[in-house]
């Protein structure tokens, strides 16, 4: 023990040791609701991080912690200082404003649902975002601002209010407004030109990650059958983006190759939106692209809490309840945790096809979220696993084969039909295997979790991580790092 604590540590884990204490700090500050948290209390933490960084010895980590704890708490608790402002409102009929932050939805009972940010009430720019449905809605867009008035109470997981049946008074739609939103409907539209429904909406789903216009039926099978992840905004998407880029372009030049990688990324989060998982899969892309263009071999024990506090510095409010984020980050480590190490201990360290790519990266990613599943909604899909091998190894080329069909919308319209035939077939037969899944008994599971069980869970999937680490002594950094950014935005 005493040989260990001594021993030299890579920079790179003061890192991760850093991060995770801002992600414990800024959970701490919204679990207790720590509203105060001066920054002179970060003096003698900095000074223990000099120290640690200095000696750089495994005994001085805790230095690391305890200063990312600092920084965390200091920036939870400005966060929940700043959402203070709307306590004056809760339980009072309010007009307000905001911007629609991301694409509408529809409630079981037919209610328009907004997130809004930028919000305003009576003059009075408040910090956070607003849950709102609407008893009757309008013609409303991603940017578009919007004047609301309800009863405001307090939010729920990471929003700071919601508003339920609020009326809605008035749109007003920014010129130019949102430009990567324009090009998606616009290109939509030449998609339908070429592809009927309801592959036609799927096709856009996988494309762009707009989820809004599925059909309801299709939407509900996709749930049951767990393949909704592949028709949101997610990193699925832009792994096939920066695959794409970089083999494009690597001949080029590797800057070239890292350059377009960066540019249809970037293009994407604009076109879908920054939501938490989007934040999430955008930052490990930068990170996975860095790594791979500079040839740094990345742990994932490294790149797992960086990427999670950097969104938590940039937004607190992710750690207090975002389901959303917590499965993101949850499924990032079972694909980059968990599956090579299946990998090695049944198979070695034989390269596997893409089948046992696709069959345990899935498998490892649905295990390591099970639990928050059970615990949020009470749910789980037992045969995910046989839905997500059937469909997931086409979707790259059927990505293609939209992008095509909707380029031959846009130039030959009459002939379009004759061009998204390929992509039609395809999204049929995904169509199919989605009814088929969600009609198997059973297919969609109820089971309840307490706390107490959650945190159970994660237990025990770390006694079967260290388990497997031991027994086959699997070392991460001995993968290519083209390899580890190839699973980073998965």
């Amino acid at each position: 023990m005493r040989a260990w604590l001594l021993r030299p540590i890579h920079v790179s884990w003061f890192l991760a040791w850093i991060a995770g204490g801002i992600v414990v700090g800024a959970a701490v500050a919204g679990i207790l609701h720590v509203r105060s948290f001066s920054g002179f209390w970060l003096l003698l933490p900095t000074i223990l991080l000099f120290v640690a960084l200095a000696r750089r010895r495994a005994m001085f980590l805790v230095f690391a912690f305890v200063f990312g704890l600092s920084v965390g708490l200091w920036r939870g608790a400005s966060e929940q200082n700043a959402l203070q402002s709307y306590q004056p409102f809760y339980g009072k009929n309010i007009t307000l404003q905001g911007i629609v932050s991301e694409d509408t939805s529809y409630g079981p009972h037919g209610d328009e649902r907004l997130m809004l940010q930028a919000v305003s009430i009576d003059g009075e720019r408040l910090h956070g975002k607003v849950w709102v449905s609407l008893t009757s809605g309008g013609d409303i867009r991603r940017s578009d601002i919007v004047t609301i008035s309800g009863k405001l109470k307090p939010g729920f997981g990471n929003l700071a209010g919601s508003m339920s049946y609020a009326k809605l008074r008035h749109i007003a739609r920014p010129h130019p407004g949102d430009l990567a939103l324009r090009i998606r409907d616009w290109f939509s539209v030449a998609i339908a030109r070429a592809i009927p429904e309801p592959e036609s909406s799927l096709g856009v789903g996988f494309l762009v990650g707009q989820r809004s216009t599925l059909p309801q039926d299709l939407d509900n099978e996709l749930k049951i059958a767990g393949l909704t992840h592949a028709v949101v905004a997610s990193g699925y998407n832009l792994t096939i983006l920066v695959l794409f880029a970089r083999r494009a372009f690597l001949k080029k030049s590797k800057y070239l190759a890292v350059l377009s990688a960066v540019t249809m990324a970037l293009g994407f989060i604009l076109v879908t939106g920054f939501s938490p998982s989007m934040t999430r899969a955008g930052i490990v892309t930068a990170l996975g692209l860095a790594a791979w263009y500079y040839g740094r071999k990345v742990h994932p024990l490294v790149l797992l809490p960086l990427a999670a506090a950097i969104t938590v510095i940039v937004n607190p409010s992710y750690v207090w309840g975002d389901i959303g984020w917590a499965l993101s980050f949850a499924a990032f480590a079972g694909i980059l945790i968990l599956a090579p190490l299946l990998h090695h201990f049944f198979w070695g360290t034989s390269q596997p096809g893409i089948f046992r790519e696709i069959f345990v990266g899935t498998m490892s990613a649905q295990l390591a979220t099970l639990p928050i599943m059970i615990f949020a909604f009470g749910q789980y899909s037992p045969y995910a696993l046989l839905a997500n091998i059937l469909v997931l190894p086409l979707i790259p080329l059927t990505m293609l084969l939209v992008f095509g069909a909707g380029i031959a919308g846009l130039v030959v319209p009459s002939l379009a039909h004759w061009f998204g035939l390929p992509a039609s077939w395809i999204m049929h037969y995904m169509i199919v295997v989605v009814d088929k899944v969600a009609a198997l008994p059973n297919a969609q599971s109820n089971l309840s979790f307490s706390v107490a069980a959650l945190v159970s869970s994660y237990v025990l999937i770390s006694v079967i991580v260290a388990f497997l680490w031991r027994k086959t002594a699997h070392d991460f950094r001995q993968e290519t790092s083209s390899k580890t950014a190839d699973k980073l935005t998965t």
